[in-house]
């Protein structure tokens, strides 16, 4: 059975991507932006650039209020260096930084507060109305853009994405276990699922891709072809 063509916007698609910690989103939007001549919007990034706001600030979690009025007083940009993606907090670079084992998980707290997300939302709706956008998080195709023309949900085993966490973590000089980081990701993971406010869900028009087994290359392939066939109205959504 055949399809519609998608309807493009001015500048494109819109091509949602989400997924849990450490199944590879940020690479492979990255990557696939590149190729699609598309911006890269890490949506992630910028919860975490408020974690890290917020850590400064010696703002807690759990204080809805305060972090409202944080994030609405933040400057959150991207910018392009030497082919990296790097993250602007009021024009600070920020990108390793807001990485850290200690800001990946008060990001999960800071994500699931209401106003916070409510503040990033309509900055990321103004960033990628247009089209011409890949973004990257855990509800893009849920609650950022429901109407995203291509959505996809990225995923690993645990293990897969623990391992992943850890070779990366190493790289950087942390001190940091194999148990331990999958162990992190594990709890990142019932975080993000049982949070009360935009909770990681798969979107019910999302397709799949499991990249425990894939390379990099594999799932660009993967998610160019049903890019390519969305865009001339070719049923190819199965994997």
């Amino acid at each position: 059975m055949s399809r519609e063509a998608v309807h493009i916007r001015p500048n494109g698609l819109i091509i949602a991507i989400d997924g849990p910690s450490g199944a590879g989103k940020s690479t492979i939007t990255r990557l696939l932006s590149d190729r699609l001549g598309y911006i890269h919007i890490d949506t992630g990034a910028m919860f975490r650039a408020v974690a890290l706001a917020a850590k400064r600030a010696g703002i807690a979690v759990d204080d809805g209020e305060a972090l409202a009025a944080l994030c609405r007083g933040l400057t959150i940009s991207f910018a392009r260096n030497d082919g990296d993606c790097r993250v602007l907090l009021n024009g600070e670079d920020v990108s390793g930084q807001i990485r850290t084992p200690e800001i990946s998980l008060l990001t999960s707290g800071v994500s699931a507060v209401k106003s916070v997300r409510e503040c990033l939302l309509e900055r990321q709706r103004e960033m990628g109305v247009a089209g011409g956008v890949v973004l990257e998080g855990r509800d893009i195709g849920t609650v950022v853009f429901p109407a995203a023309e291509v959505k996809f949900f990225l995923t690993a085993s645990i293990e897969e994405r623990g391992r992943r966490r850890y070779q990366e973590l190493l790289a950087k000089g942390e001190d940091v276990s194999l148990q331990g980081t999958i162990a992190e990701v594990a709890r990142r993971d019932e975080q993000d699922e049982q949070r009360e406010h935009a909770p990681l869900r798969r979107a019910p028009d999302a397709i799949d891709i499991d990249s425990s087994g894939l390379s990099i290359e594999e799932v660009l392939t993967l998610m160019e072809g049903i890019i390519k066939a969305r865009v001339k109205g070719e049923p190819k959504d199965e994997l």
